[in-house]
């Protein structure tokens, strides 16, 4: 004698496995991209100490600072998660009408948290790199020319 529920079990055990596989493999993703990201900003930072010596010195504040360093890195981020937009959609849509006996509605929301992640995700590690560059003292950074 089987239970209905233990027949499902066994139906959705491989997507279940699966799934965790992914929440694994996606969390130590996300870890390597922060890391690259920091040193990117790192990298960023060190080639434009002068400029941004010289820019504080003629009066930027703090904030122009970091928006200056964070749009040259996050515009890169922010072209990413609109082409993953589409790809996960047509990939997610694709999967959901193949592997699930019903089909669900697929909505914006799922993207957009996403991708609001993804930008938090980027402007952490890149905007923390930027403040410290943004408070060095411009007399060091300029005595060395």
């Amino acid at each position: 004698m089987r239970f209905i529920d233990d027949d499902y079990y066994w139906l959705y055990n491989s997507m279940r496995r699966t799934g965790t596989i992914f929440e694994y493999a996606v969390g130590l993703m996300i870890l390597i991209a922060c890391l690259g990201l920091f040193g990117l900003a790192a990298f960023t930072t060190e080639q434009r100490t002068r400029e941004i010596g010289i820019r504080k010195v003629l009066g930027a504040s703090v904030i122009n600072i970091i928006r200056l360093i964070c749009k040259d890195i996050l515009t890169p981020v922010v072209i990413a998660c609109v082409i993953a937009w589409v790809i996960s959609f047509f990939l997610m849509k694709t999967w959901l009408l193949t592997n699930f006996a019903y089909s669900t509605a697929l909505g914006w929301e799922p993207f957009v948290i996403a991708g609001l992640i993804a930008l938090t995700l980027a402007i952490l590690p890149v905007s923390i790199q930027a403040f410290i560059a943004a408070h060095t003292n411009p007399v060091d950074t300029l005595r060395h020319e």
